[in-house]
């Protein structure tokens, strides 16, 4: 089956839950304090790097002020926001980290989307692994960094590099919520337990304030049993936290990173551009204890 084939699939599963209606326009009044949350899977190829850049364009859409953290070596959210090449660049966010007199406004770029900014990566992050290991209070570098722009925006998306690692605990130290994407794959499910029990010592030893903000199913395929089946597995096992929009497989989400732009603008009536605008009302809506809310 090819990937085209999936283009034409609802943007929804049908799993008992409506998505609350949201504003196109900013609610709050006023810009920040930042809602910082981190996308975190150990597991490579759930779409994290999609669900961070296009979850923030369609935040930006509804009026908030949003800043995309690459925090993955790899730089993919770096591509595929807006074509850039992270060999090229001269500060990312390893030098925010690293450097102490980088500050965020060396490193912060502007994107093409309106409200939608983001802080770059590249492989010089995967040294920093390495390096934070012999810093006092290494856990909490980015929280620290990202400290003097939290007033600045509304939210902040942290794309975490598939791994367990100590940048992926500095990102949820840094954080007030997880969203976590799960392939609707068998496979995809059987490191979940692991990433939990990093998030829980997390709470416990670093970041008391950390909650999980909910799960993702992505890549789901409603014609086949096996990803129903998965689908159900997740509900059964996270009941609400579990987002009521799922996110389909469509050939548009590479195509899109291709061209360096969000799904939302690249093919703005596609079913993936609404999904992750009906990701983005439903994340909003569960955030109103907190003032992020829709």
């Amino acid at each position: 089956m090819s990937w085209s084939e999936y283009d034409d699939v609802e943007p929804r599963a049908p799993i008992g839950e409506d998505v609350p209606d949201s504003p196109a326009s900013n609610p709050w009044g006023a810009t920040g304090p930042a809602r910082i949350v981190a996308l975190c899977n150990q597991k490579g190829g759930v779409g994290k790097t999609t669900t961070t850049i296009n979850l923030g364009a369609a935040m930006a859409e509804y009026g908030r002020r949003v800043l995309l953290v690459d925090f993955d070596p790899q730089g993919a959210l770096s591509v595929g926001l807006g074509r850039l090449d992270p060999r090229e660049l001269e500060l990312t966010v390893y030098n925010l980290l690293m450097e102490r007199d980088v500050g965020v406004e060396d490193v912060l770029l502007k994107t093409d989307i309106d409200g939608l900014d983001l802080i770059p990566s590249n492989i010089d992050l995967s040294a920093a692994e390495v390096q934070l290991v012999g810093e006092v209070a290494r856990e909490q570098m980015l929280a620290r960094a990202l400290r003097p722009v939290v007033q600045d925006y509304d939210v902040v998306l942290i794309d975490c590099q598939p791994s367990l690692g100590l940048l992926t605990v500095n990102a949820l130290t840094a954080s007030d919520g997880v969203v976590v994407p799960l392939e609707c794959e068998f496979f995809a499910l059987r490191g979940v337990a692991l990433l939990m029990d990093t998030i829980h010592k997390v709470q416990e030893r670093l970041n008391e304030q950390l909650v999980i903000d909910g799960f993702l199913g992505t890549m789901y395929d409603p014609r086949t049993l096996h990803a129903r089946e998965v689908l159900a597995t997740i509900i059964d096992g996270f009941g609400d936290k579990v987002y009521g929009t799922v996110i389909n497989r469509t050939v548009r989400f590479p195509d899109a990173t291709v061209a360096g732009e969000p799904i939302t603008r690249f093919d703005t009536s596609s079913a993936g551009a609404n999904s992750y605008r009906e990701l983005a009302k439903e994340v909003l809506a569960r955030w109103p204890n907190s003032g992020h809310g829709a």
